[in-house]
């Protein structure tokens, strides 16, 4: 029997806020008076996993797969993760965990981090326990701290499914 395969990728992203923007976390629509600017829905959480799950199978990030075309314009996140966790599948890979964290001094998202886990584990298909998401602030300094972005990073493990 061959040894189980294990691949470790990381993921980044980085957005402004604007006026006249949705905020979107996780694929979760949150009350706030500014939203992130980008050509979909700007959902850097979502963002910055797949590009770790992209990393972890050694396919390139989300702009290679989803560019800045009409059709992306606008498109939510979600609809992108469940591309690559399709992708994940199909390369005979299975989710062991993702470890997520968004930065962003406000609004307060704390409250709001196991609903954003049942999305991206949903969208997946997974269980939410193998998907964490954590959140913490810019203590007032470079642009999150400043409130003019929102950040994220992850790091998830994949297993091979056989």
């Amino acid at each position: 029997m061959e040894p189980e395969q294990l691949r470790v990728g990381i993921g980044y992203d980085i957005h402004p806020l604007a006026s006249g923007r949705d905020l979107v976390l996780g694929g979760v629509r949150i009350d706030y008076i500014k939203g992130l600017s980008g050509h979909s829905d700007a959902d850097v959480l979502t963002h910055a996993l797949c590009d770790a799950l992209l990393g972890a199978l050694n396919r390139g990030d989300i702009g290679r797969h989803f560019p800045e075309t009409e059709e992306y314009r606008n498109v939510s996140s979600i609809v992108l993760l469940e591309k690559v966790g399709r992708m994940v599948s199909d390369s005979g890979y299975r989710l062991v965990n993702a470890d997520c964290i968004i930065i962003a001094e406000a609004p307060h998202l704390a409250d709001m981090t196991s609903a954003m886990s049942e999305k991206i584990s949903g969208a997946l298909g997974t269980d939410p326990g193998r998907v964490s998401v954590k959140c913490t602030r810019g203590e007032g300094m470079g642009p999150v701290g400043e409130k003019r972005a929102m950040e994220a990073r992850a790091v998830v493990l994949l297993a091979s499914a056989g």
